[in-house]
């Protein structure tokens, strides 16, 4: 990669090279674990002209959403995260929403109980299909300025549309954001949820850099990622989700206004961050090389001893720890995950079985390691039958700990 994909500078500086990795949802069957499995650099550079995080764009997006591993209805905290949302936005009868990558319908499902009129535009056949069969109206295509402009001439423009952890997957930021222009109304609103860079780079949460996520937002970042789509950033909000997001309200820039308090205070705390200079991430690469030893020695330990340590999840995010850290099945002989299209699988790069969650009540092991950490509160009270035979959970980010 050798210029900014936002604003086309050539000033790229390092920020981690993981090494090279398989695409983190490319789960395997059982016939492929014979067969090459292709690899790619995960290298994470800066531009120090705009400030937008980012990766090479080495797989394209049809490669990875034609058909998805990823269904966001089995996070119950995620789906009432979504239902809350809706709740706040005070919809009448006359409104239209779309949402972008709606998946499988997990939050369209709260605007449809309400009997007001939505759409889903989700690229993967095979989530869409699940969104459809819960009675959500979805559309199978990636957003691009032409797709935004044929769902507006059929079904008029949108009130509210809705883009939740995809801003982050389209390499083509302007065709996406001139995309969302297309859909919302001159008077309408757009609201965006994406990890934030902050808290990124502030908690160690390197094992969110995988290649379906092309770039790392900063607000100063997404403002001008907004403003190259005709969309002018009007407010923001911090959020929990995702160990650290932030959700961008944007409006038509000729409708927009000044943005709000909020806005400036987080350009604030970034730029104090050190987010805007080179500063700010110059640690960032020694604070990942120590999870990945401490969790190493965790795992090493725990074999010498006798100790059962197994996984729990199979997410994206898991599978960068897992292959930047180079565990394999003698470490980590299984992990289990709640989405049944996974079972009898394994996971990329270091094949590690995937296995229902009923394993783990039958093999009672002495450490579950929580892959998707982000998810902390959620699981700690899933698996407290853990605790019955003196388990442990063990979450190796921001820092390792067992609870």
């Amino acid at each position: 990669m050798k210029t900014c994909r936002l604003c086309g500078s050539a000033t790229l500086a390092s920020v981690v090279d993981l090494g090279a990795t398989p695409p983190c949802e490319r789960i395997l069957t059982e016939a492929e674990l014979d067969a090459p499995e292709p690899a790619y650099p995960l290298h994470l550079r800066v531009c120090t002209s705009c400030w937008l995080a980012q990766i090479p764009p080495l797989i394209t997006p049809e490669e990875t959403f034609t058909e998805y591993a990823y269904f966001s209805s089995y996070s119950t905290s995620w789906v009432e995260h979504a239902r809350r949302f809706v709740d706040g936005l005070a919809l009448d009868r006359d409104a239209f929403v779309v949402e972008v990558a709606s998946n499988d319908g997990y939050l369209l499902q709260h605007v449809v109980e309400r009997g007001v009129r939505c759409l889903g535009v989700e690229p993967s056949e095979n989530v869409g299909k699940a969104a459809r069969e819960r009675g959500v109206p979805t559309r199978t295509a990636f957003l691009t300025p032409e797709t935004g402009a044929a769902v507006r001439a059929e079904h008029g423009p949108a009130s509210v549309v809705v883009a939740n952890n995809v801003y982050a997957h389209i390499p083509d930021i302007v065709g996406f954001t001139q995309g969302l222009r297309a859909l919302v109304a001159d008077d309408g609103r757009v609201s965006i949820e994406v990890q934030h860079l902050l808290t990124l780079i502030e908690l160690n949460q390197y094992d969110t850099i995988y290649h379906e996520h092309f770039q790392y937002y900063s607000v100063a970042a997404a403002q001008r990622a907004l403003a190259t789509g005709g969309l002018a950033l009007v407010d923001v909000e911090l959020l929990p989700t995702h160990g650290g997001s932030i959700r961008l309200w944007a409006a038509p820039a000729e409708h927009a206004g000044e943005p709000s308090q909020a806005v400036l205070d987080v350009l604030g705390r970034e730029k104090a961050a050190g987010l805007t200079e080179l500063s700010g991430y110059a640690e960032f690469a020694a604070r990942v090389g120590k999870v990945r030893r401490d969790l190493l020695r965790f795992l090493i330990d725990a074999a010498d001893q006798g100790k059962k340590v197994v996984g729990y999840g199979a997410p994206g995010k898991g599978n960068t720890l897992l292959n930047h850290c180079g565990i394999r099945p003698d470490l980590l002989p299984y992990t289990v995950d709640m989405n049944p299209y996974k079972h009898g699988k394994y996971t990329p790069g270091a094949r590690i079985p995937i296995l229902p969650p009923e394993r783990i009540a039958e093999d009672r092991p002495d450490y579950v390691l929580i892959l998707p950490w982000n998810l902390r509160e959620e699981l700690t009270a899933q698996l407290s039958y853990v605790h019955e035979w003196g388990g442990r959970l063990v979450f190796p980010i921001p820092t390792l700990e067992m609870v």
